[in-house]
């Protein structure tokens, strides 16, 4: 290979390492109070702004793609926990994932404008609502959730989490979640 080709592999895998060191600080500098900053983000990162903006030219670009990342991993994790778990524990661990979700959902949708909002909410309800069914269905299968359980239930139930704050989530959420979880099996 030519080291001008090496050059161009090295500098695309460079940009990517760079991309995602990005998306990680801009996940968690958007739990700081106060308006997230890009200037910080790079800071953050140890990358200068233009390099930042190459990859995210707003604010709200980067806050948009940190939330559709979160989505991603969230609908990701479904089939994953179903090949370790039984349905009832992999749904369980589901929601502890959720639960961080909930978190990065309200800060980036409280971060955003209301336009960007509606295209994010369109973006994840699909997605989400598919690894939700996923879940309920291997549990439907085996008998151990409830029969009349549907996707769209637990997306409604596990919608209040986006409105507590950081404390209130950390102590009531997991409770909370259980009992959502005891709601959904199936009884004798």
């Amino acid at each position: 290979m030519s080291a001008s080709a090496e050059n161009g592999v090295s500098r695309r895998a460079d940009a990517q390492r760079n991309r995602e060191r990005i998306l990680r600080a801009a996940r968690e500098l958007v739990h700081e109070p106060g308006e997230l900053k890009l200037n910080a983000v790079a800071k953050a990162c140890g990358i200068g702004q233009g390099t930042l903006y190459r990859h995210f030219p707003t604010r709200e670009d980067l806050l948009a793609e940190v939330y559709r990342r979160d989505v991603e991993d969230l609908v990701a994790a479904a089939p994953r926990l179903l090949e370790a778990h039984r349905p009832v524990d992999a749904l369980a661990a589901w929601f502890d994932r959720v639960a961080a979700y909930a978190r990065v959902k309200r800060d980036v949708f409280a971060a955003v404008e209301a336009a960007t909002w509606r295209d994010l909410a369109a973006h994840s309800l699909g997605p989400i609502g598919e690894a939700v069914e996923l879940l309920l269905a291997a549990g439907r299968s085996d008998g151990s959730l409830r029969a009349d359980a549907e996707a769209r239930d637990v997306i409604v139930l596990i919608s209040w989490l986006t409105r507590l704050d950081d404390a209130e989530l950390d102590t009531r959420g997991p409770r909370l979640l259980s009992i959502l979880v005891d709601g959904l099996r199936a009884r004798a």
